[in-house]
């Protein structure tokens, strides 16, 4: 009878234990059936928005429409890289297309897949191409660089990015994935639960921090072509490194936001006018904030660049960071710790044939 008295209260916590992991992951599932009804909430109310504006273009299509102003028929499209400040940016852009009177549009993907299928990219070039109530137009997303020359449609829209060193790109997206951001705190993420630090999971070869996981700043500059995502690429960088050149106004680095805002503003009013002012003393500037992210060791970030994967990465960086550099040597001075926007350095002379 004695054992009998012992054994019926651990019988009883056992239960209590086994009811209370089941209430646990009950909870945890009815949120993430939540969090998943939010999303097809928001994703049929974006649809219905659209299909709204494209109902008023197809019933304004018989009628005769004047051509837009040059300074409306703009298109800029931020294909924006994953933990680069882009929030933030991004922030800016809505907190001034009221006052700027432009449209911006978020680029929701699927599963933020950054690769479109190809017909998924002929409707994405035909929109951003014809849709005149969208003009001038900011788009932005997790999206891979695209081609519009390949399409046959008239006009190109103007990209720019921002890129940020390659580990601590890497260290922000390990800790965002476990412990989430200052911006949606109680969302619950991917790896919550996971309390391993990034130093931890390096030295156990861990999947999450493995140096593969460094390819992504190139592909998003590449594009579309299956070399791209082909990691440790070659010819995926140098195609980087042409588009970047080539195909991008201007592409910033994370570590020197500011600057690359001022840039914008001088270079393109229409959209920014005000953007570096709002940076410096609005509430959203740097709002997303990794929690809990903790510094790798020397030791860790010295293991990490032995890779080849990394030295390709860290080469588009640090091109890319000289690039941007050169145009803000050629946009703005310092003066007094401060920087200031170059004033027009051209004019026009010995115009012929006169006019009387």
């Amino acid at each position: 009878m004695g054992l009998f008295r012992i054994m019926m209260p651990l019988r009883v916590q056992l239960v209590a234990v086994l009811v209370f992991g089941l209430s646990v992951l009950f909870i945890e599932n009815q949120i993430q059936k939540l969090e998943e009804s939010r999303a097809k909430l928001e994703r049929t109310i974006a649809r219905h928005e659209v299909a709204e504006v494209e109902h008023r273009h197809n019933e304004d299509t018989g009628r005769e429409s004047s051509p837009l102003a040059e300074k409306d028929d703009m298109v800029i499209i931020y294909n924006r890289v994953p933990k680069t400040a882009s929030t933030s940016f991004t922030n800016i852009a809505y907190d001034l297309c009221g006052k700027n009177r432009f449209h911006v549009l978020h680029i929701n993907t699927t599963k933020n897949n950054p690769v479109m299928s190809l017909q998924d990219q002929v409707r994405f070039v035909r929109n951003v191409t014809t849709w005149r109530e969208m003009k001038p137009g900011f788009y932005h997303g997790h999206v891979a660089y695209l081609d519009f020359s390949k399409y046959g449609v008239k006009g190109k829209p103007m990209y720019i990015n921002v890129v940020r060193d390659p580990i601590e790109r890497l260290v922000s997206y390990y800790y965002f994935l476990r412990f989430g951001d200052d911006y949606r705190p109680g969302l619950r993420r991917r790896k919550q639960g996971d309390k391993k630090t990034f130093d931890e999971c390096v030295s156990s070869g861990g999947s999450d921090c493995a140096p593969e996981k460094l390819w992504l700043q190139i592909p998003f500059f590449c594009g579309h072509h299956s070399e791209c995502w082909n990691v440790g690429s070659r010819w995926a960088l140098e195609q980087a490194k042409y588009n970047l050149v080539n195909e991008y106004l201007l592409v910033g680095v994370t570590e020197e936001l500011e600057d690359f805002i001022m840039i914008l503003e001088a270079a393109l009013p229409r959209f920014f006018k005000g953007a570096t002012e709002l940076y410096r003393t609005g509430k959203k500037s740097h709002l997303r904030k990794t929690t809990e992210k903790k510094p790798p060791t020397k030791e860790t970030i010295a293991k990490l660049q032995q890779s080849d994967i990394w030295k390709i990465e860290n080469e588009f960086y640090e091109f890319a960071l000289e690039q941007f550099q050169f145009v803000r040597a050629h946009a703005v001075r310092e003066k007094d710790g401060e920087l200031y926007v170059l004033a027009q350095s051209f004019f026009y002379e010995k115009i012929y044939p006169k006019v009387n």
